[in-house]
């Protein structure tokens, strides 16, 4: 392993180079930010004064802190510990200047995180899970006092925010037991309605709704909030206490977000759109909303500071991510290397079964194809990759590999439509769009059909396995990191949440639907996978728990299948620097081990 950072190969400088998180502010002191860096090697908390320039580590711990929340004066941040990653623990709360930490609501056993909203006058809304409990949320009125349960129910559920005021709480819910598609709830802080909004019509229409944000303004009740009512996520007004709800003219295509500017005067206004992502800004009463220029590339934050300006967190595949700010400035530009560029990124569009489907294709700088290819499937399975900086597929382009990233059915930012056609066969359906991107690869002229590797992580880790035993015949390799293997075992061994979304998306339990669950588990094929196969999982892992990972490995093992296994001390994927690093070289060399090539750059040897 090269010791020396400078003479370090690029791929790791990528991932070594220091980065940040678009800093959030607390809303009455906005010189009082908080944000993330890996630059201790590990990703953690930072406070960061802006009057004086002061930066100052809030955690230390040795898997990494990556949830924090300041309070709306700036006199301390929240932040939320766990044990090794495994998303299981409580709130603490330190002062921002320094000091010790202190559990911020003592009186709450440790759970799984459901939301948290902080008030103007100390209080918060804590919101829980459990396998026992299922969602519970609580008011503490003061930091230490008592907690006070205000909401109670087995389907999964959230805090989405608190009013200016504190006499509003914003809930997200599943009562209806679709776990896509959450309803609204307005209570007061003893939990007695409000009001409701629900556009599943009790779990018989398809159609969610998500909390955007409370108007940030004293005596002002307006909800924002995101729907579907268009067949995309778009966001309306609606004030819970008239039941007013005011539409937006923003007719962009692509699903678009929204919060408020710090006065409440006006949104600002996130598009995703075909792998892209912009700003606007949109003035409640206008006829449209105006843009707000920044690159071409991906918008990953944004939010409107109090003299008008937005910050921004933009990157591309080809340069790495930085903080800006529509003033012209960088706004936080971590110390030390920067990350080397890597090749820009390609769309390609695939008809396919369920309609066209939108792929990301880098390639190396230098050569002709065909290519040893790397399909690199994203997680989620909500969610979509974009043009943005990554430094996992880089690493692969700078082996000589081609990397294709498909935006398969179940995928955000193309229509409410496509992403919820999963239901029932799932895997199944996403395999069907990357076997179509597979074809397209190899007619093109850019894969080489004989060193094609099916890779990913999470989602994406479970779709190359169960793509490895369906279609055994179209992958010549398998890299699937923290996966489910064994859809039964996982179903059991999962966080409570994820219960509920299984059971949205196959239409019940292991019990009730046994067909199904059986149709998508990769451990249902895996005496059919022929390629090699390596597979990486966090031993504390509570989405893709570790025991169902282990069902699969002893089958592979059994009939003496070429596999390599590498477990880790953390949860679902590492937040140390140098872990990850290793994680990506041992895939690397995997794959030139088994497909011919060169060794891997900055390799020892």
């Amino acid at each position: 392993m090269t010791t020396d950072a400078a003479a370090a190969p690029d791929w790791e400088k990528r991932f070594r180079a220091p980065r940040v998180s678009l800093p959030d502010w607390a809303e009455d002191a906005p010189d009082r930010s908080l944000f993330v860096s890996n630059a201790t090697g590990t990703y953690e908390l930072y406070a960061w004064d802006r009057a004086s320039g002061r930066q100052r580590q809030v955690t230390d711990r040795p898997n990494g802190t990556t949830d924090g929340v300041l309070t709306p004066d700036g006199e301390a941040v929240w932040w939320f510990s766990d044990t090794d990653g495994d998303e299981f623990g409580v709130w603490m709360r330190q002062p921002f200047g320094g000091g010790e930490d202190e559990p911020a609501a003592p009186g709450l056993a440790p759970s799984y995180p459901a939301g948290l909203a902080i008030g103007r006058d100390g209080s918060a809304v804590i919101g829980r899970s459990t396998d026992e409990d299922g969602t519970t949320v609580h008011l503490v009125r003061a930091p230490g006092a008592e907690p006070v349960e205000i909401y109670r129910h087995r389907e999964s559920a959230g805090v989405g925010d608190l009013s200016h005021d504190g006499t509003l709480i914003a809930l997200e819910h599943t009562e209806h037991g679709d776990a896509m598609h959450s309803a609204l709830r307005v209570v007061r802080p003893d939990g007695s309605t409000v009001a409701e909004l629900d556009d599943t019509e009790g779990g018989t229409k398809e159609l969610g709704l998500s909390v955007l944000g409370f108007a940030p303004v004293a005596g002002d009740t307006r909800l924002l909030v995101g729907h579907q009512r268009r067949g995309r996520w778009e966001p309306m007004i609606w004030d819970p206490v008239t039941g007013t709800e005011t539409p937006l003219p923003i007719d962009l295509p692509g699903d678009v977000g929204a919060e408020w500017y710090p006065d409440g005067s006006a949104l600002l206004v996130e598009h995703e759109f075909e792998a892209r992502s912009e700003l606007w800004r949109y003035e409640p009463g206008a006829d449209a909303p105006e843009r707000v220029e920044t690159p071409a590339g991906t918008v990953a934050g944004a939010t409107a500071r109090p003299d008008g300006t937005v910050e921004y967190l933009w990157s591309s595949a080809e340069r790495p991510p930085l903080v800006r700010s529509t003033s012209g400035a960088v706004v936080l530009d971590p110390p030390g290397a920067k990350a080397p560029p890597s090749v820009p990124v390609e769309d390609a569009w695939v008809e396919g079964p369920g309609g066209r489907i939108h792929a990301l294709v880098q390639k190396p700088a230098t050569g002709e194809g065909p290519f040893p290819t790397v399909f690199e499937i994203h997680g989620g399975p909500t969610w979509h990759d974009s043009d943005a900086f990554a430094s996992g597929p880089a690493a692969w382009v700078d082996h000589g590999f081609a990397v294709v990233r498909v935006n398969y059915r179940g995928s955000t930012g193309y229509g409410r439509a496509w992403t919820d056609a999963l239901k029932h066969r799932v895997g199944l359906i996403e395999l069907e769009d990357i076997a179509a991107v597979r074809e397209w690869s190899v007619a093109s002229g850019l894969a080489d059909p004989e060193r094609l590797v099916l890779a990913g992580g999470s989602w994406g880790g479970y779709l190359t396995l169960l793509g490895l035993g369906t279609q055994p015949d179209s992958w010549a390799l398998g890299l699937a990191a923290v996966p489910v293997a064994d859809y039964v075992t996982a179903y059991h061994d999962e966080m409570e949440a994820l219960k509920a979304m299984d059971r949205t998306l196959l239409g019940g339990t292991p019990e009730e639907v046994p067909e199904r669950f059986e149709a998508s588990s990769p451990l249902t094929y895996v005496d059919a996978v022929r390629a090699p196969v390596y597979i990486s999982a966090g031993v504390n892992d509570p989405r893709c728990p570790i025991r169902q990972v282990e069902n699969y490995v002893d089958r592979l093992a059994a009939r003496g299948a070429v596999h390599e296994v590498y477990r880790y001390d953390a949860g679902h994927g590492s937040l140390v620097v140098e872990e990850r690093i290793k994680q990506v070289r041992l895939e690397l060399e995997f794959a030139l081990k088994h497909l011919g090539g060169g060794p891997v750059i900055g390799a020892a040897g």
